[in-house]
């Protein structure tokens, strides 16, 4: 099962935490509680159960709808984000996010490579039609 990147990035914080708690961090190099504020998190969860809840029977949805469902979950991240002054995901959190998409569709039944070329794009483009993130 695709794991959302906002677990990844708890576990990053509660490791960090133990490193500062341990002694083993210094504190002036700690910066995931300012990468990850729990509203960044909390928003991120929200999107992404929405995300989830959509899923049940894309394989045999027609593109339109699966493309759908890809502009609502990029459109609700690019809010979070916004919200965020634009600046909430950074290079890693963005490709997490898009690699969660994707392999949630693909667990979902949706072929994306097949989807992706019919409509003349490349498998990892499926959310760039609408990601400001």
């Amino acid at each position: 099962m695709a794991e959302r990147p906002t677990t990844n990035w708890l576990d990053c914080m509660s490791k960090e935490a133990e490193e500062l708690a341990a002694g083993t961090l210094d504190p002036e190099c700690a910066c995931m509680a300012g990468l990850f504020p729990e509203e960044l998190l909390t928003s991120t969860d929200a999107v992404l159960n929405t995300f989830e809840c959509e899923l049940p029977g894309l394989g045999e949805a027609d593109d339109a709808q699966i493309f759908g469902v890809v502009e609502r979950v990029v459109l609700a991240l690019n809010a979070v984000n916004g919200a965020h002054n634009e600046s909430a995901y950074e290079t890693d959190e963005r490709e997490q996010l898009c690699e969660f998409i994707d392999q949630s569709l693909t667990e979902h039944g949706v072929d994306i490579v097949a989807l992706t070329a019919r409509h003349g794009l490349g498998r990892y483009q499926i959310t760039n039609k609408w990601r400001k993130w």
